[in-house]
């Protein structure tokens, strides 16, 4: 996308935002393109050149099938190599200018904010509450503001937390609104490092009085969210009627509600039969209900532990929606998924660091992906309003957006409709049995949602299949991510390794998903979209094969190096560079990108490498398995919530100290630590072997290898023989993985000396 403004413009008027290419960036990423695709031809010709002359020699000892095991592994490597070269051709920034926007509030677009939750056991309401009333005291217009929240679990511990965060927010919004508070999360705000911020004086006898006012009322809110959440978990239900509730006062005169911002709850209808399409049926109803309700042109997602970090995030997708040159092309603003527990060693990839680096290079094609939160988006572009014509008949839109008139009005007139929700915020019957149509099980049934309105169906991450069909159909995005501004959005990182690996596992398989259906990146996109964001996507849709080098190359080469078996050329040889350059110029590039997002870290750059390797040993391996069973209809696709109630005292302590949490699935430790297992023992004896029988120059490449591998997964060596703590890995898991290696040793031997 061109920059925002001309010269000359930008002299009459300032610009809302602006672009700046990261040139040099730009200029080191091109050069290593092409530095990096000279060696790996040169690679490719050593490798071919070699199997070429194994199957022309009459030898005792085979060795083509290890040659063609690394060939294939090489060959994914480079494939998966140029697909994320496309993000890297023209990474930029912007930034926002918020104060720049008309001060009249009447010209700032009204916007819907949507909360998800699903299980208040494993999504405490308390959290979640906070998230609520962050987003209820934005920094913008109470009239313009409406907060929505969606209860997949149909909990009664839910409704009556929404109820009492109702009732603080009488007292919260005023509060922060008043002092321009700029932490306006409660938890954060009367944390120790919750900051006062804005206008707020210590000295100040009136904030301090009010401040502890509104402290009690936080406490007793706290209280009573603590005594309704007892027996959380037995109050979920997954076949329940549909629920909708506008959140108002008895006694409250029309007049004052209209300084309040909008709270409604939601639960939608769910039986035991229906297709509930996860959390993109959750938006989707939610998009439906809002629309008859505020209809806001925009609304923002949120999960329900990201809460609203700094009051002006609505202000600042403003400077896009609001900016004439650009508007009309924008479907969303993707703001960067942040966590307030991220520790300076990212043991876990908490910070997302390396899907952040890539979405600046997104952002210089047609902008982001969605991240399934924190992102603004125009009503108009879900709805897939380019494709309303005004003269559609009644019919042809019903069999579009379903049975609903109300909502095909709402729909069809965009911001010429008024909803039809009372000033006492009380709904009408009429619109009482709208919502509750619009909330049905069965509302999307015969209809486009899913498919050409809303949030795509057919995966678990309908946030990547749904941003896909949007930039295929003309949409273009912008992601804002300043790090010189407060971070907009907070949440809560993963603070162990099982949920780090079940939750790339989920995410990676519903990504497999889309790259094995008709929406497959590589083949859909290009006819509708440019070749490099084609790219982008199948970058991040294929990263599950991933797995194949893992293993090939974590496997073969070891085995062979143990039997003294020659994989790559010898130190004396030309085509030795060749290898060398692309192993060192790979991970120098890898450091420079740390550095050059921010990053002064060394070892977290080491961190990153080390959780590839863990997600490319288990996550991937087991969403490359159960995408394919998808796929053959063998494997029923499900939906487990990440829990969010924290850490204990124990795992927040070892988290804090930078050390792994090895309590994890024995599921998801076996392959890593067999692997690293095979590799240790193989590296040591066959570095003995290979300097005792000479050959260490054939052989030299084949023991840096298994000896990296070695090093960098050194945490895995700890876990198992060196911890005492309960963090470690349990014997019982050792010692199937220490069986696990033997075997495939065995099989690897055989393949090595067979084939």
């Amino acid at each position: 996308m061109a920059a925002y403004a001309t010269p000359s413009a930008a002299a009459a008027v300032p610009p809302l935002n602006v672009l700046r290419p990261l040139t040099a960036n730009l200029i080191i990423n091109r050069l290593h393109m092409l530095l990096n695709g000279i060696a790996i031809t040169a690679i490719f010709s050593y490798r071919l050149a070699t199997i070429s002359g194994i199957t022309k020699e009459k030898r005792e000892t085979p060795r083509l099938l290890p040659h063609l095991v690394v060939l294939v592994s090489e060959a994914i490597l480079t494939f998966l190599w140029i697909l994320h070269q496309a993000p890297r051709w023209r990474p930029v920034k912007r930034a926002v200018f918020p104060e720049r926007l008309p001060e009249d509030e009447g010209q700032l677009p009204a916007v819907d904010v949507f909360v998800c939750t699903a299980d208040p056991s494993k999504e405490p309401p308390l959290g979640v509450m906070n998230t609520v009333l962050s987003a209820m005291s934005l920094d913008y217009p109470s009239r313009k503001l409406s907060v929505y929240v969606s209860d997949d679990g149909g909990s009664s511990v839910t409704l009556n937390a929404v109820r009492e965060a109702w009732r603080f927010s009488r007292f919260w919004v005023p509060f922060c609104r008043k002092y321009e508070v700029e932490v306006r999360c409660p938890e954060g705000y009367f944390s120790d490092h919750g900051s006062l911020g804005g206008s707020e004086d210590d000295d100040d006898d009136e904030y301090v009085a009010d401040r502890k006012i509104i402290k009690e009322r936080y406490s007793e809110f706290k209280d009573a969210l603590y005594k309704n959440s007892v027996n959380a978990s037995k109050s979920v239900s997954r076949d329940h009627p549909p629920t909708v509730e506008v959140m108002t006062d008895e006694n409250e005169d029309s007049s004052g509600l209209r300084e309040m911002p909008l709270l409604v709850y939601v639960a939608r209808e769910k039986r035991r039969g229906h297709p509930h399409h996860f959390k993109g049926g959750a938006v989707n109803v939610l998009l439906r209900v809002s629309a008859v309700i505020s209809n806001a042109p925009y609304f923002l997602v949120l999960d329900c532990d990201m809460y609203c970090n700094d009051p002006s995030s609505a202000r600042q997708a403003m400077c896009f929606y609001l900016d004439p040159k650009v508007s009309s092309q924008i479907a969303w603003v993707q703001f960067p998924q942040q966590f307030h527990n991220a520790t300076e060693r990212d043991l876990y990839d908490g910070r997302l660091n390396p899907y952040l680096r890539e979405g600046q290079g997104f952002d210089g094609l047609r902008g982001p992906v969605l991240y399934g939160c924190n992102f603004f988006m125009k009503r108009e572009a879900i709805h897939g309003a380019k494709n309303i014509r005004m003269g559609d008949g009644l019919n042809e839109l019903k069999e579009l957006f379903g049975s609903s008139n109300e909502f095909i009005e709402a729909a069809r007139h965009k911001n010429c409709y008024k909803p039809k929700l009372a000033e006492d915020r009380k709904p009408s019957g009429a619109l009482q049995k709208e919502l509750q149509l619009l909330a049905s099980s069965t509302y999307d049934a015969g209809t486009q949602w899913g498919k050409q309105v809303g949030f795509r169906y057919g995966t678990v991450v309908e946030d990547g299949l749904t941003s896909l069909q949007l930039h295929c159909n003309g949409w273009v995005s912008v992601a804002v991510d300043d790090p010189d501004r407060r971070p907009c959005f907070l949440g809560t990182s993963t603070t162990n390794l099982n949920d780090m690996l079940v939750q790339q596992m989920r995410w990676s398989f519903g990504l497999m998903q889309i790259g094995l259906s008709r929406f497959t990146p590589l083949i859909y996109g290009p006819l509708r979209m440019s070749v490099l964001q084609s790219m982008c996507y199948g970058a991040l849709v294929f990263k599950s094969l991933y797995t194949f080098p893992f293993y090939g190359l974590s496997i073969i080469p070891p085995i062979c190096l143990l039997y003294g078996i020659p994989l790559y050329p010898n130190v004396s040889d030309p085509f030795f560079f060749a290898f060398a350059y692309v192993f060192v110029a790979s991970h120098l590039k890898h450091v420079q990108e740390v550095y050059a997002y921010g990053d002064r870290s060394l070892g977290n750059a080491v961190y990153e490498v080390r959780v590839w390797m863990m997600k490319s040993g288990t996550g991937y391996l087991y969403a490359l398995v159960n995408s394919v069973l998808d796929k053959f209809g063998m494997h029923e696709t499900n939906f487990n919530v990440t829990n969010k109630a924290g850490a204990d005292d124990e795992q927040a302590m070892l988290y804090e100290r930078g050390m792994y949490d090895f309590r994890a699935s024995p599921v998801l430790l076996v392959p890593l630590c067999s692997i690293y297992i095979l590799n240790l023992a193989c590296s040591v004896l066959g570095m003995w072997r290979m300097f005792r029988n000479g050959g260490a120059g054939s052989l030299l490449a084949q023991a840096a290898l298994s000896f990296y591998g070695v090093v960098v997964n050194c945490h895995l060596l700890e876990g198992m023989f060196l911890r005492k703590d309960s963090g470690r890995i349990s014997g019982y898991v050792s010692q199937i993985a220490i069986m696990a290696s033997g075997v495939v040793f065995g099989c690897g031997s055989l393949l090595v000396h067979c084939c």
